[in-house]
C-alpha cells in the first residue's frame, strides 16, 4: 500500500512535464508610421487616437445613435455569435475536466439461484438461492504525465477568446456598417430633393418655352428639347423612390428587424465630417482591432494543438481505484468486514500505428504555420486599410471642395444662359446644357458630401474603433431600447 501511494504521489509531480512548444509571438515587420498620415494625424497625445474614440462621439446624429442601439440588441449575427461563445466556453470546461479524476458512486444488488441439475453440484452447505448487496465508489485518472490534457485545454482557451474577438469584429463591422448605410440613404434623400426640385424647375421651363411657341417666338423644336428635359428628370424619381425604400429595408434587416421605414436625423450635408484626433502609431493596431487579436488567438491554439498530438506519442498513464461495501445481508452491509477496494495502476505505449500518430503532428505544425502566415496577413491588411483610409479621408475631402466650386459655377451659368436665351442672343440648347451639367453636379457634390463622411467612418474603422463601449449595449440581449424606432417612425417624404 505504501509503494503504491508513493508511486502515486511521483506520478504527480510529474505531471508537469510538457511535450510541446511553448507560445511566442511571430516577429512582425510594423512600420514606423502610416502611409498618407501627415503630421497632424500622426502622433497622439495622451495615447488617444480615432480608433479609441467610443462610437458615439463620432456618429452624433440621435437618430442614428438610437438604430445602432437597436441593431446591438437584436441584430441576428450578433445572437449567433454569442451562442458560439457559450459554445467555446463549455469546450473549455469539457477540457479541462480531462485534467481531473473521473469519480463515481454506485450500488447494485444482486439475486442468483444456482441449479443442482448442471454439470458440476453444489457443494455442501452452500445455498441454491444468493444475494449480494453492495455500495462503491471508482476512481478512474489518466495522469497529464505530457501536458496532452494542459494542451488541450490551453487550446480551447484560446478558442473561446477567438469566438470573442469575433463576436467584438461583428460588432465593429455592424456599427460602422450602419452608420454608412444610413449615410447612404441620407445621400438618396438629398438625391431625391434635388431630382424633384429640377423636375419643377423644368417644368416651369416648359411652360415657359410652351407661351413662347403659342407667340411664336420660339419653335417646336426647342419645344420639345425643354419637354426631354422634364420626362428625363420623371424617369429618375422612380428610380430613387426605390432605392430609398430598398435602402431602408436593409437598415431595418441590419437593426433585426423586418422590413420597414426608417426615420431620419440630421441631414446629410449636416453630419459631422471633421475628427481632431491623431490616428497614433501602426503598433497599436495590434491591441485595437479585433481581427488582428482573433487571428493571434487562432495562432496560440493552433501552437497549443503540437503538444497535444505530441503527448500522444509517449505512454499513456492511468490510474483505476474502487472501493466500497458489499456483502450478503443488506444488514451486514456497513460492518468492518464488507469493505472491498482496488487500485490498479497501468501504462500503455503506442508501438505501430502505421504512422498516424506522427502524421497527426504534422498536420498540427503545418496548421500553426499557416495561423502565423494567417496573423501576418491580417496584420499587413490592416496596415493597408488604414492607409487606404487615410489618403482617401485626404482626396475625397479635395474633391468635394471641387464639386461645391463646380456646381457653384454652373449655377450661374445656368441662370447666365436663362438671361440670354430670354434675351434671343442664344438658343434653347444652351440652357439644355447648362441645365443638365448643373443638375449633374448637384448630385455629385452631394455624393462628394456622402464619400466624405464614409471616408471617415473607414478610417475609424480601420484603426479598431466601434466596438469596445458598443459591447456593453450588445450583451443586454435582444429587448428593445426605449426610443428604438419599432415602425419605423415617419419618412420626410411621407414614403
Amino acid at each position: 500500500m505504501k509503494t503504491t501511494l508513493l508511486l502515486f504521489s511521483v506520478l504527480l509531480l510529474l505531471t508537469a512535464c510538457h511535450v510541446g512548444p511553448e507560445y511566442k509571438a511571430p516577429l512582425v515587420p510594423i512600420p514606423d508610421t502610416y502611409r498618407g498620415a501627415d503630421g497632424s494625424l500622426e502622433g497622439a497625445e495622451n495615447g488617444l487616437t480615432i480608433g479609441d474614440l467610443e462610437w458615439l462621439e463620432v456618429f452624433r446624429d440621435p437618430v442614428l445613435q438610437e438604430l445602432i442601439k437597436t441593431a446591438l440588441t437584436r441584430n441576428h449575427d450578433l445572437r449567433i455569435a454569442a451562442e458560439r461563445i457559450l459554445q467555446a466556453r463549455s469546450a473549455v470546461t469539457i477540457s479541462r475536466a480531462d485534467l481531473y479524476p473521473d469519480i463515481r458512486a454506485g450500488g447494485n444488488y444482486e439475486y442468483l439461484r444456482t441449479t443442482n441439475n448442471g454439470a458440476t453440484s453444489i457443494p455442501t452447505g452452500v445455498d441454491e438461492e444468493q444475494e449480494q448487496w453492495s455500495i462503491f465508489g471508482d476512481l478512474t485518472w489518466e495522469i497529464d504525465f505530457w501536458g496532452r490534457f494542459k494542451s488541450a485545454t490551453d487550446a480551447a482557451r484560446a478558442e473561446l477568446l477567438q469566438s470573442e474577438y469575433a463576436r467584438h469584429a461583428i460588432i465593429q463591422s455592424l456599427v460602422n456598417d450602419l452608420a454608412i448605410a444610413y449615410f447612404d440613404l441620407l445621400l438618396l434623400d438629398e438625391q431625391l430633393e434635388i431630382t424633384r426640385r429640377t423636375y419643377e424647375s423644368r417644368e416651369k421651363s416648359l411652360e415657359l418655352v410652351r407661351l413662347r411657341l403659342e407667340q411664336g417666338v420660339t419653335n417646336k423644336v426647342e419645344f420639345h428639347q425643354s419637354e426631354s428635359l422634364v420626362l428625363q428628370t420623371a424617369v429618375i424619381l422612380p428610380r430613387i423612390e426605390q432605392f430609398i425604400e430598398q435602402q431602408e429595408n436593409l437598415i431595418r434587416v441590419l437593426m433585426g428587424d423586418n422590413p420597414g421605414p426608417i426615420p431620419r436625423g440630421e441631414s446629410l450635408l449636416a453630419q459631422n465630417r471633421t475628427f481632431d484626433v491623431p490616428v497614433g502609431l501602426p503598433s497599436d493596431l495590434l491591441g485595437r482591432r479585433p481581427d488582428v487579436r482573433r487571428a493571434e488567438q487562432g495562432l496560440i491554439a493552433a501552437n497549443a494543438r503540437i503538444g497535444e498530438a505530441k503527448a500522444l506519442l509517449y505512454p499513456a498513464i492511468r490510474l483505476t481505484a474502487l472501493g466500497g461495501l458489499a456483502s450478503e445481508e443488506l444488514g451486514d452491509l456497513i460492518d468492518a468486514g464488507s469493505r472491498i477496494w482496488s487500485i490498479a495502476p497501468s501504462i500503455t505505449l503506442p508501438i505501430f500505428n502505421a504512422g498516424r500518430l506522427r502524421s497527426n503532428v504534422e498536420i498540427t505544425e503545418s496548421q500553426q504555420r499557416e495561423a502565423t502566415l494567417i496573423y501576418l496577413q491580417i496584420l499587413q491588411s490592416a496596415f493597408r486599410e488604414v492607409a487606404d483610409a487615410l489618403i482617401a479621408r485626404q482626396k475625397r475631402e479635395e474633391i468635394r471642395i471641387r464639386n461645391e466650386l463646380l456646381e457653384a459655377s454652373l449655377n450661374s451659368q445656368v441662370d447666365l444662359s436663362q438671361d440670354r436665351y430670354l434675351g434671343g442672343v442664344t438658343s434653347y440648347l444652351e440652357v439644355l446644357d447648362s441645365e443638365r451639367d448643373h443638375f449633374t453636379s448637384e448630385l455629385d457634390l452631394v455624393e462628394a458630401v456622402r464619400d466624405e463622411l464614409v471616408s471617415y467612418v473607414q478610417l475609424y474603422r480601420a484603426l479598431g474603433g466601434g466596438w469596445s463601449s458598443a459591447q456593453e449595449i450588445a450583451t443586454r440581449g435582444p429587448q428593445a431600447t426605449e426610443s428604438s424606432p419599432e415602425d419605423g417612425g415617419e419618412s420626410p417624404h411621407g414614403e
